[in-house]
């Protein structure tokens, strides 16, 4: 309410209103060297600050968050390597501070991706796969002294609601682990976090489902100090507890985080004209089960669908996810947008693989992709 104050007082005095992504981006490179001092060689502050910049354009509540708890949060996601945004290493969710008067605070999570990276970093771990299983997959399962795993997409339209998800991690050594983990089970886990409604269990759910069970691949794979931090810093947002990265320690404040911010909150208006929101507000209430929507976007209201705006990662992210070169994102991304958008990311990543001559003569990669993907699928996992 201050800063609507002061930004009336400003039209009222005849200047121009301050655009709160602006200054928030000042005030990341101000803090530059704090920044560069925490992140690994593999990553710059320039990287960084666009990314804690997009995320923070992106979310309304996120700017109502303390400078400080921001901060910090992108300060933990430099100290383990991973970037925040679309490509899912990590995510910026805001919560209420039951000891600061319900002031917003927010909250740094590893998402799967970031977990993966931090598994492969102990040099132990050489791949981590992971794959949902719908209901119109072909999919057989042995478990058994020689457990096998066969899993063919269907690629001919709707797949179905996720039934499953399972994955294999295979180590240096020449040995494997595999994991699997029905979708109720999952489910049943996102409802004890605090952050069940908001978020990425929101926007991204796939990615938490397959987050969700890398968590518990993860006590059977060699440990490095990173990965250990991510898992307990991840563990204690869904407690509802703040915790901070203390050298090679992570700290955790008991019962200082409430449950995620609700939905009147998320859908409040934004601060000033000039804020460049990018996403509408998230809607997490709905009739139809969890399990079915929550990635796709299908739970707003019938004339945001009709709008074709969706509570998750949209066409821009997809878009990004492709010249990133995570192609394999970019169309689960892709898998929520209409049939227009879907094909223009299916032919920019035909575009970006095939050689130039023959972009403009064959546009068969487009529909050649998906069994590209689904040869992936079925050997990938090398347990038959």
């Amino acid at each position: 309410m201050a800063q609507q104050t002061t930004n009336l007082a400003d039209i009222k005095n005849g200047n121009k209103p301050a655009n709160p992504v602006a200054q928030f981006r000042d005030f990341l490179e101000k803090q530059r060297h704090q920044i560069a001092a925490a992140l690994p060689k593999h990553v710059s502050p320039d990287r960084m600050i666009r990314l804690a910049c997009t995320e923070f354009s992106k979310n309304p509540l996120l700017q109502k968050c303390t400078p400080v708890s921001v901060f910090g949060s992108i300060i933990q996601a430099s100290q383990l390597g991973l970037e925040i945004g679309v490509l899912g290493q990590a995510y910026l969710v805001p919560y209420r501070n039951n000891k600061a008067g319900g002031a917003y605070e927010a909250q740094m999570i590893p998402g799967y991706k970031g977990l993966i990276a931090l598994a492969r970093r102990s040099g132990e771990v050489t791949s981590i796969e992971t794959h949902i299983v719908y209901a119109r997959d072909e999919f057989d399962l042995v478990l058994g002294i020689e457990s096998s795993v066969k899993h063919i997409p269907y690629l001919e339209g709707d797949r179905g609601a996720p039934r499953l998800v399972y994955g294999v991690a295979k180590f240096k050594d020449g040995g494997h682990h595999f994991e699997w983990m029905p979708l109720t089970e999952v489910d049943r886990i996102r409802s004890r976090s605090k952050a069940s409604n908001n978020g990425p269990w929101v926007t991204d759910y796939e990615q938490m489902v397959r987050k969700t069970l890398i968590r518990r691949m993860a006590n059977y794979l060699p440990m490095s100090i990173e990965l250990a931090n991510a898992i307990q810093i991840g563990d204690a947002a869904d407690a509802g507890h703040k915790a901070t990265i203390d050298g090679d320690f992570v700290t955790v404040e008991e019962n200082v985080i409430d449950d995620a911010a609700p939905q009147a909150e998320t859908a409040a208006p934004a601060l000033t004209e000039q804020q460049p929101v990018t996403m509408p507000p998230l809607q997490t209430k709905t009739e139809t089960p969890a399990y079915v929507d929550r990635e796709t976007g299908e739970i707003q209201e019938p004339q945001r669908q009709q709008a074709e705006q969706p509570s998750g990662p949209g066409f821009a992210d997809a878009h990004a996810a492709v010249r990133s070169g995570d192609f394999d994102l970019a169309r689960d991304i892709a898998r929520s947008l209409p049939p227009a958008q879907r094909q223009q990311i299916e032919t920019a990543i035909a575009n970006l693989s095939a050689p130039p001559a023959e972009e403009s003569e064959n546009p068969a990669p487009t529909q050649q992709a998906p069994a590209a993907r689904r040869s992936r699928g079925q050997s990938g996992l090398g347990l038959e």
